[in-house]
C-alpha cells in the first residue's frame, strides 16, 4: 500500500488548515479578552474617580457609610459581570478548539477505515479474521471518544451551571449586605 504525492499533499493541507483555524480561534479569544480588559480597566478608572468623589463630599460619617453600602453593591456587580465574560470566552474558545478536534478526528477515523478496506480487499485468505478484530479495536475506540467527549459536555454544562449559581448568590449576598448597611445608617 502507497500513499500517492495528491493524498499527502491533501492530508497536509487539511493539517495546516486545522492549524490555522485552532490559531486564529486562539488569538480571537485573546482579542476578546484584550479588549474587555481594557473596558474594564477604563470603567474601574471612571468609577474610582467618581467614588472618590462621592466619598469627599460627604457631611458625616452616618452619610459616609451610606454611600459606601450604595458603591459596594455596583463594584461587585461588575466584577461578577468581568468574571462570567471571561468564563464565557473561555468557554467558547474551549468549544471551538473542540469542534476542530472532533473534525480532524471524524477525517482520521474516515482514512483509517479506509486503508483498512483496502487492505482487507488485498489480504492473503484467511485473513478476514485478524481485519475483524482490528475493526472492532476502533469500533471499541470510536466508542470511548464518543463517550468521553459527552461526559466532557456534561462536565462543561454543569460546571457553567455552577459558575451561574455562584455568581447570582454573591450578587444577592452583596445586595443584601449593602441593604442592611444602608438601614444601620439611616
Amino acid at each position: 500500500m502507497s500513499i500517492n504525492p495528491e493524498q499527502f499533499a491533501a492530508a497536509n493541507k487539511a493539517a495546516i488548515d486545522s492549524l490555522l483555524t485552532l490559531a486564529n480561534t486562539a488569538l480571537a479569544s485573546a482579542e476578546r479578552v484584550a479588549a474587555l480588559n481594557l473596558n474594564t480597566a477604563r470603567s474601574v478608572l471612571e468609577d474610582g474617580v467618581s467614588n472618590t468623589k462621592a466619598l469627599l463630599g460627604v457631611k458625616d460619617v452616618q452619610e459616609a457609610l451610606s454611600v459606601q453600602a450604595t458603591l459596594a453593591q455596583p463594584n461587585v456587580e461588575k466584577a461578577v459581570a468581568y468574571s462570567r465574560s471571561v468564563y464565557e470566552i473561555s468557554a467558547q474558545t474551549q468549544e471551538e478548539f473542540a469542534k476542530v478536534l472532533e473534525s480532524q478526528f471524524a477525517e482520521f477515523q474516515k482514512s483509517v477505515a479506509g486503508l483498512l478496506d483496502k487492505a482487507a480487499k488485498s489480504a492473503p485468505a484467511g485473513s478476514d479474521v485478524a481485519v475483524a478484530a482490528v475493526k472492532s479495536a476502533i469500533a471499541a475506540a470510536n466508542s470511548a471518544f464518543d463517550s468521553m467527549n459527552k461526559a466532557a459536555k456534561q462536565v462543561a454544562e454543569i460546571a457553567e451551571a455552577n459558575v451561574a449559581a455562584a455568581t447570582n448568590a454573591t450578587v444577592k449576598a452583596v445586595g443584601a449586605t449593602a441593604a442592611a448597611g444602608k438601614k444601620k445608617a439611616a
